[in-house]
């Protein structure tokens, strides 16, 4: 199994120091408000967390998948928000590293790095999130710019953030539809640029969620990820292994959490003359929990060590993201059933892992598209 190297280790333990003192005290408040202190964020900017996944030489620190997953699965072990923050900014920063020009490397990467620039993915649109295929924004030609008409919806960071990676149709009649979609940089401010309807969520709360809208928007022609149309699509879904694996380490973390957090409570609450850890039936439900956390870490390490190695890790992503997500569902119920009242209540945190549940099982592919994803791997992997 992949051991992370000193320097990662110190990256982990910083991380992790920083959720306990800077994040925890802040998450219930955050939650209630639906807001996440800007000033916790600059400080998240000053420590590096904004530029854990680029490369050392656009000032980044080039932390290795599995140790990307560490760091999501501790800050989501406080609060997932905290998570969530990096996220998306993660993934574009992803797409222009693997894809981008050097050009525009040299021009966002370092921007990006020091969280100057915090970048958002714009892929999902009211009638077309799963069937990225079907998307209805539109990118035409005009001169030395690309002129952008459509409508983005769920974006993550879409008021903070200042820089988005927007999926458009530069050919709408393309055969299949992924063929003419390219990948484009369009920075907050830019006008025909318009952010609108923050969204309110179940859970999730904190990070700012809206939609924007796109008219006549113009983009200048050297700000198409690589410089060539049509290439997109296939961009985007490669940094979307980054991304499962992103949300499965999620999955983890918030589990892990409702899971601690019962079984301490487990010990501590007494009914019929013990503590109901004592009682088989919470023995079982403990057991069950802790069982399918601890699988679906193998499963994201699986995922990690694999992408580490350079391949495609489309099947053990989606493996590991639907497993830990739906795990987190389980494991953030039965950590309800154990609390009784006080987890349907604010008292407890259970409550809010609750709520935070059903964003991994959505985001990044719902569980459905998972299972598709892996079964058309298995195609491959055991065609006769």
């Amino acid at each position: 199994m992949y051991k992370l190297n000193a320097e990662e280790s110190s990256i982990i333990d910083m991380v992790r120091q920083f959720a306990e003192s800077e994040v925890r005290p802040i998450a219930q408040k955050g939650d209630d408000m639906d807001e996440f202190p800007l000033e916790v964020i600059e400080k998240m900017k000053e420590l590096g967390f904004f530029g854990l996944t680029i490369p050392e030489e656009y000032g980044g620190s080039n932390i290795s998948s599995m140790a990307y997953a560490n760091v999501f699965e501790e800050l989501s072990f406080v609060w997932m928000t905290a998570a969530g923050v990096l996220g998306t900014h993660s993934l574009m920063a992803n797409v222009i590293t693997n894809f981008g020009t050097e050009e525009q490397k040299k021009e966002y990467l370092p921007k990006m790095a020091i969280g100057e620039k915090w970048g958002a993915l714009g892929l999902t649109e009211p009638h077309a999130g799963s069937d990225v295929q079907n998307i209805k924004t539109t990118a035409v030609r005009k001169g030395d710019t690309y002129v952008l008409n459509g409508a983005k919806t769920f974006i993550t960071n879409a008021s903070y953030g200042n820089l988005l990676l927007v999926l458009a149709k530069t050919d709408p009649k393309a055969v299949p539809g992924g063929k003419g979609i390219s990948a484009f940089i369009v920075e907050k401010g830019t006008p025909g640029y318009i952010i609108t309807n923050k969204m309110e969520k179940l859970g999730y709360r904190g990070l700012d969620t809206s939609e924007i809208v796109f008219e006549n928007c113009e983009v200048p022609a050297e700000n198409l990820v690589g410089l060539e149309e049509g290439q997109g699509f296939i961009q985007v879904m490669a940094g979307l292994e980054v991304g499962r694996i992103n949300v499965a380490s999620r999955a983890v973390g918030v589990a892990r959490a409702a899971f601690e957090q019962s079984v301490r409570y487990a010990q501590e609450r007494k009914t019929f003359g013990k503590p109901i850890a004592q009682h088989q039936a919470i023995q079982l439900m403990l057991a069950d929990m802790y069982t399918s956390i601890q699988a679906s870490r193998h499963l994201v390490v699986a995922a990690a060590e694999k992408k580490d190695r350079g391949e495609r890790c489309d099947l053990e992503a989606g493996m590991a993201k639907l497993f830990a997500s739906e795990t987190c569902a389980t494991v953030t119920m039965n950590a309800m059933r154990i609390h009784g009242g006080y987890g349907y209540s604010k008292e407890f945190p259970v409550e809010r892992y609750y709520r935070d549940a059903p964003l991994m099982i959505i985001g990044e592919g719902t569980s459905e598209i998972q299972r598709l994803v892996i079964a058309k791997n298995l195609m491959k992997k055991y065609e006769i």
